[in-house]
């Protein structure tokens, strides 16, 4: 059975401003009890924190994230420079799922990159599995660009067979494709899914504003910035569709996650997620 939880991204300034321990009892405390880390810096202290919130508040600590390399200026570790420590972080959290949030972007320029891309991860995958680890990848809408008529993602999955995916079902649906048959494609290798609902927003009223002071090329933008990212059950899609779906490919963990809040806190946000999901019928997967 799947469990529910919350990937850490919407947390990162309230880990930096509460530290994780307290984030994680605030979450525990709405009802979610397994947590995706994500854009947290991995320091002796967070991860002891994190550590103390499995012993304490029972939580889970469902995967760590991961890059291959460390872009320039950014912190976090990197599979090229840190690889023991990631390890030995992934074992003292009992977290035996790793994830790469994205592919570098210079990999996305051509089909040659993508494939190198692809088998360097396998490598690591290969590394990792050694370990009892497993390296997945997480999609966003760019990896349903087709080269030579194939998908990124499925030339990514080709060429990268000890890899598994993190199917996040809004990119998906913003990339064009159907979350549902889209979950069947990768089922078996699909350890991890991201609820993120997608939801067309109104326009706001500046636009109307500049339709009628002539500026239609400002009124088109604001037409075509209407896509939102939405709370689970507050948007278009079919999740009762989707947890079935995402059960039925494999999936360990479903992690609630929500890019852009919209004036709402992480808490509200994280909350209406939540009860969404227990009116869906899924309380006994929290």
């Amino acid at each position: 059975m799947a469990t529910i939880g919350v990937q850490a991204m919407m947390l990162k300034g309230c880990f930096a401003e509460a530290g994780a321990f307290e984030t994680l009892r605030k979450v525990s405390a709405i009802g979610y009890n397994a947590v995706e880390i994500s854009q947290i810096p991995m320091t002796p202290e967070n991860v002891a924190e994190l550590d103390r919130s499995r012993s304490e508040l029972g939580m889970d600590i469902a995967a760590l994230s991961v890059a291959m390399e460390t872009p320039k200026g950014m912190p976090g570790d990197s599979l090229k420079d840190h690889f023991d420590k990631i390890v030995d972080d992934a074992k003292r959290l009992d977290a035996n799922l790793l994830r790469i949030g994205m592919m570098p972007f210079p990999a996305m320029k051509s089909i040659d990159a993508v494939v190198d891309f692809a088998k360097q991860a396998n490598e690591y995958a290969e590394r990792l599995r050694e370990q009892g680890i497993g390296l997945y990848y997480h999609n966003h809408h760019i990896e349903f660009a087709k080269f030579d008529g194939k998908y990124m993602l499925d030339i990514i999955a080709e060429n990268s067979p000890a890899m598994g995916m993190e199917i996040d079902v809004h990119w998906v649906q913003r990339g064009g494709l159907d979350p549902v048959r889209t979950l069947a494609k990768y089922a078996g290798r699909t350890a991890m899914v991201h609820l993120k609902d997608y939801r067309i927003g109104e326009l706001p009223e500046s636009a109307f504003g500049l339709l009628e002071t002539g500026d239609f090329a400002g009124f088109m933008a604001e037409f075509k910035n209407v896509v939102q990212f939405a709370e689970v059950g507050e948007g278009n899609l079919d999740f009762p569709s989707i947890i079935p779906a995402a059960q039925a490919a494999g999936a360990e963990y479903l992690l609630v996650e929500q890019d852009e809040l919209y004036g709402r806190t992480v808490w509200e946000a994280l909350q209406t997620s939540h009860d969404n999901l227990v009116a869906m019928g899924h309380a006994d997967l929290f």
